[in-house]
């Protein structure tokens, strides 16, 4: 009980800004995280990057934390998702890399996609992404990266699904007048299909 307190008593004051009782809950929570994460990514560096984003989180979104509910379950959430988003992106990635490769073969295409070039690309369609409105970027993301439907992401972000599926035309839209056609395919292969 008086542990329950003292993660009480952590949480208003992490609720409100404090850097020491971030420091506290993230001693307390960073091993055990790790090894939980771990389990899934067979990684110490990704885990240990899930970990580190899983804090960021946590700071990030410390003024919505309800401090009588579980903390331990929000925080192995966030823990879970952000290594399921993980395993998907290098899935994603190595199929894409498949693919091409295969396409190339068919093809009997002179130049070879390596892992340089695809990582080129993933560049630049990011840094079209960043020039998207915010909420095209927060609505991408959750399409693409998180694989969330549009009534889906309609609920988390109290939007009509039309909305959604708007500002989901429009950024392709974006994405395909500055690429070539080329580019435009991979990037909807990669973000479409994966």
């Amino acid at each position: 009980m008086v542990d329950l307190e003292l993660n009480r008593n952590q949480l208003t004051l992490l609720k409100n800004g404090d850097m020491q009782a971030f420091d506290t809950i993230y001693n307390r929570y960073c091993k055990r995280l790790y090894y939980f994460v771990i389990r899934y990514v067979k990684s110490d560096e990704d885990a240990e990057e899930i970990v580190q984003e899983v804090f960021i989180k946590v700071w990030e979104n410390r003024e919505r934390i309800n401090v009588f509910s579980s903390f331990e379950s929000f925080l192995f959430t966030i823990a879970y998702n952000s290594t399921i988003s993980l395993i998907r992106k290098r899935v994603s990635e190595k199929k894409y890399l498949d693919h091409l490769a295969s396409i190339q073969e068919t093809q009997n295409a002179p130049e070879v996609v390596n892992e340089v070039q695809f990582h080129e690309l993933n560049e630049r369609v990011n840094q079209l992404i960043a020039e998207l409105t915010p909420r095209q970027q927060e609505i991408f993301r959750l399409s693409r990266e998180e694989g969330l439907s549009h009534d889906e992401i309609a609920v988390r972000l109290s939007l009509s699904s039309n909305t959604v599926k708007n500002h989901l035309v429009s950024a392709l839209k974006y994405l395909r007048s500055n690429l070539d056609n080329g580019l435009m395919i991979c990037v909807l292969f990669l973000h479409l299909f994966f």
